[in-house]
C-alpha cells in the first residue's frame, strides 16, 4: 500500500469509527448495441403495425433499473415510422423503441454510430424532437441539433457525484453530415476529444467515454483502438465502454502510470471495456461466428467519493449476456448467460443460422474473451 492509500485507509477508518456516514456510491451500468434488424421490429408489430418493444427487457430489466446510471448503445437512429421502419444496411427504428429503453430504466442513450446518417438530417432531427418531446429526461449525447449542443459536454449529477459522459464514433458509413448540419455527430476527432476531456476534467469528478470504435466481428483490440485509448487517457478520462465490433473485447484495467496520484490527472487509472458486443440483434449473418455476434456483455461499475474529494471505481464487472430470438410476436429477450439454459438455446432460432448455437458455445466465448472474470 502507498502512502496516500494508507492515509486513505486510516482517514476511512476513523470515519467509521466516529460514526460519520460513508462517502455515497454510484452504480453504472453500460449495455452494447440495439441493433434492430427486420425480423426484430416484425416481432414487436401487431397486427395493426403498432409497436411495443418492452418484452425484450423483461429478462435485463431489473439490472438496469436498479443501477444508478443506466447507459446504452443506440446503434440505429430513432426516425420513426415516418420515414419508413427499415433493418440492415439502412436502419430506422420506430420511436417505440425509446419508449421501451425508458421504461427498462436507461437514464443516457449512444447514438453516435456509423449509422448515425442513415436517414440523413431528417433522422437526426426526428430522433433529437422525439427525446426531447416524450422523454426529456433521458441524456442524449453523440448527435446534436445545434453548434452550441456539439461544442458542450454533457455532465449528470448522482449522489453528489458529477459524471462526464463523451460519444464519438470512428464515421458514419461514407455518408456526409448534411451541408447545415456539420455539427449533427459527434466524431472521434483528436482536436474535440482533447477539449471535451479538458472540459470534463476541469468540471466533473468523473469521465465516462463512449467509443464507437474497432473492427467488426474481431475479438481482438485492434490499433486504432489502442491508438484513442492512450488519448482518452492521457486527457484524464477514468472510464471507456466501447461499442461497435458486434462480438465482445477484452476489459483491461490500466493502471496509474504515476502512484499516488488521485485520478484527475492525465495518465490516472483507467478502466476500459473495449466492445460490449450486441445487447440486442438478429443478424442475417449465416454459419461460424454467427454465434458469437448473439453474446454480448453488461458492464458493472461502482464509483464512490474519497474522503479527500477523489472519485474512484471501486467495484468492477461484466455481466454476460445472450440474445434469445424465436419466430413469431414477442419472439426476442436479452437473458443473463447465467440464467439461459440449454432448452432455451436448443429453441434460439439463431440455429437455423448456425447450427453450432449451444449454451456452452456462448460460455465458451465468454471464457475465451474475458477468462473467469464474468458473472
Amino acid at each position: 500500500m502507498n502512502g496516500l492509500n494508507l492515509v486513505l485507509s486510516l482517514i476511512a477508518s476513523i470515519a467509521i469509527v466516529s460514526g460519520v456516514s460513508a462517502p455515497d456510491n454510484v452504480s453504472v451500468v453500460m449495455v452494447g448495441d440495439i441493433l434492430l434488424h427486420t425480423p426484430v421490429e416484425e416481432s414487436a408489430a401487431d397486427v395493426g403495425g403498432n409497436y411495443n418493444f418492452d418484452f425484450i427487457f423483461s429478462k435485463t430489466k431489473d439490472y438496469i433499473a436498479a443501477a444508478d446510471l443506466a447507459m446504452v448503445n443506440q446503434e440505429v437512429i430513432i426516425g420513426g415510422k415516418e420515414l419508413g421502419v427499415s433493418g440492415y444496411p439502412a436502419f430506422n427504428a420506430p420511436y417505440e423503441i425509446g419508449d421501451a429503453l425508458s421504461e427498462a430504466g436507461f437514464d443516457v442513450v449512444c447514438h453516435a454510430t456509423n449509422h448515425a446518417l442513415d436517414k440523413g438530417k431528417r433522422g437526426v432531427v426526428n430522433t433529437l424532437g422525439y427525446w426531447q418531446s416524450a422523454h426529456p429526461e433521458m441524456t442524449v449525447v453523440g448527435i446534436n441539433g445545434s453548434q452550441e449542443q456539439k461544442d458542450a459536454v454533457d455532465i449528470v449529477e448522482k449522489n453528489g457525484i458529477r459524471i462526464a459522459i463523451l460519444n464519438y464514433t470512428y464515421g458514419t458509413n461514407g455518408i456526409s453530415a448534411p451541408s447545415d448540419m456539420s455539427f449533427a455527430v459527434d466524431m472521434l476527432d483528436e482536436d474535440k476529444v482533447k477539449r471535451d476531456l479538458e472540459y470534463a476534467e476541469a468540471n466533473a469528478d468523473f469521465t465516462i467515454v463512449c467509443p464507437h470504435w474497432g473492427t467488426e466481428y474481431l475479438h481482438g483490440i485492434d490499433g486504432s483502438q489502442k491508438k484513442w485509448t492512450e488519448v482518452f487517457r492521457a486527457g484524464g478520462a477514468d472510464l471507456v465502454i466501447g461499442t461497435h465490433p458486434h462480438v465482445i473485447e477484452p476489459v483491461e484495467f490500466i493502471e496509474d502510470d504515476v502512484p499516488g496520484h488521485g485520478n484527475n490527472h492525465g495518465g490516472g487509472d483507467m478502466l476500459v471495456y473495449y466492445s460490449l458486443g450486441n445487447f440486442v440483434n438478429w443478424t442475417s449473418g449465416t454459419g461460424a461466428g454467427t454465434c458469437d455476434r448473439m453474446v454480448g456483455g453488461m458492464a458493472q461499475v461502482t464509483l464512490a467519493k474519497d474522503i479527500l474529494g477523489e472519485v474512484r471505481i471501486v467495484d468492477s464487472g461484466v455481466k454476460a449476456l445472450v440474445c434469445h430470438v424465436t419466430h413469431g410476436h414477442d419472439g426476442v429477450a436479452v437473458y443473463p448467460l447465467s440464467d439461459y439454459t440449454d432448452e432455451l438455446a436448443d429453441l434460439n432460432a439463431i440455429r437455423e443460422q448456425d447450427s453450432s448455437f449451444t449454451r456452452q458455445q456462448c460460455v465458451d466465448i465468454c471464457n475465451s474473451v474475458w477468462g473467469s472474470n464474468w458473472n
